[in-house]
């Protein structure tokens, strides 16, 4: 890539960490550049004026120079108002990030992807419920694996091509797609209904059953290219619901 510098991009921080005594590392999510690591030089100084926009889900423009795989950040802007994420939905985006963190190769463009994470933060910051916020993370996951060339089949059998039934149950064999039963080899896939897939497919997520097996369905495509390696904001999440149980059982 030209050293020549990359002028008031869009983008979000996904990650930074301290760099030297008053500098950081700072991993951004761009359309057209797609994850890229800057370095920002002075942040951590009191008068910097850089140190409150460089935060997760403030919208910004930025600006960059440097030919490396590490560029020097060289200009931040706000690009309106900070996200406020209560809570769970705070430690959704968390998790948003975190895929993005793992899953995306530096330097690869993803102007849908930022698209799709964009919608999905400001989702967030108005969720009302559970089931909602459940929604709004099936699709982004549904959006990514999709971006990354990893789609899922949601419309038909693999093997046969015929269009899936609402009623049917499939098993869903990860890098294939779905199966119906009498075809397929036990304990190869994720048994899900064929109601579920179309729902992700359509984002009519509202079925409590839906969203379960849409979950569980995720949670196994998804482990096969996040390795063993756990996801912090996942347990995170766990511990966040097993306090809220203990807090109601002693209410």
């Amino acid at each position: 890539m030209s050293s020549k510098q990359i002028v008031l991009q869009p983008a979000y921080v996904l990650h930074q960490w301290a760099y030297r005594d008053s500098s950081a590392i700072v991993e951004l999510f761009t359309p057209e550049h797609g994850r890229i690591g800057v370095v920002a030089r002075g942040v951590k100084r009191p008068k910097s004026p850089w140190r409150g926009l460089l935060q997760p889900f403030q919208p910004l423009l930025v600006s960059w120079r440097g030919g490396g795989e590490l560029k020097t950040l060289a200009e931040v802007e706000a690009q309106g108002m900070a996200l406020q994420l209560p809570s769970q939905p705070l430690v959704s985006g968390f998790y948003l990030n975190e895929l993005l963190m793992r899953l995306v190769a530096r330097l690869d463009a993803q102007l849908t992807l930022f698209g799709c994470y964009d919608a999905s933060l400001r989702a967030l910051a108005v969720v009302q419920d559970d089931a909602a916020l459940e929604r709004v993370l099936r699709y982004f996951e549904r959006d990514l694996l999709a971006a990354l060339g990893y789609a899922l089949v949601l419309d038909c059998e693999v093997k046969t091509g015929r269009p899936l039934t609402q009623a049917q149950v499939y098993d869903y064999q990860i890098e294939r797609g779905p199966v119906g039963l009498a075809e397929a080899e036990a304990g190869q896939g994720i048994a899900v209904h064929g109601s579920t897939l179309l729902a992700i497919r359509q984002a009519d997520l509202s079925d409590p059953q839906a969203r379960r097996e849409a979950k569980r369905l995720m949670r196994a495509v998804l482990a096969r290219y996040l390795g063993p390696k756990p996801l912090f904001s996942r347990q995170l999440l766990a511990r966040r619901s097993n306090n809220t149980e203990r807090a109601e059982r002693h209410q």
